[in-house]
């Protein structure tokens, strides 16, 4: 199976549009059809591996085909040390709510955090 099916594939099990998958990878909805055509040029790798992860199949299979289709769950995990600690009551809220969010509301969420973030200033803390 060729790598435009794949993507083609990955998108619809992720149910998809072809709109939305661009939104999210910061493509044209032209870009997609283009990887989605026999004839079409192919993504970037790391563009692929955006593709993997927002529709939730295994890089390997739609890289190479070979492989699970599904994503390993245990790749999606974060490593402890990894983590970062909430100490904000509203960084704790936001970070509830994103958590039970679909994955397309997740993305469209970081899109508009990052939108509306100043930049140029942090409001991070540090660990106490």
């Amino acid at each position: 199976m060729k790598l435009s099916m794949r993507i083609r594939i990955a998108r619809q099990r992720a149910r998809m549009s072809q709109e939305a998958l661009a939104l999210n990878l910061g493509v044209t909805r032209s870009a997609v059809a283009n990887w989605e055509s026999v004839e079409g040029v192919l993504p970037a790798t790391g563009r692929l591996a955006k593709l993997a992860e927002l529709t939730s199949v295994s890089f390997e299979w739609l890289a190479t085909g070979r492989g699970a289709v599904e994503a390993n769950a245990s790749a999606n995990e974060t490593p402890a040390v990894d983590v970062e600690m909430v100490y904000d009551e509203l960084e704790r809220q936001m970070l509830s709510a994103f958590r039970r969010m679909t994955r397309d509301a997740r993305v469209l969420a970081i899109l508009e955090l990052e939108a509306n973030a100043t930049v140029g200033r942090s409001t991070e803390r540090s660990p106490r």
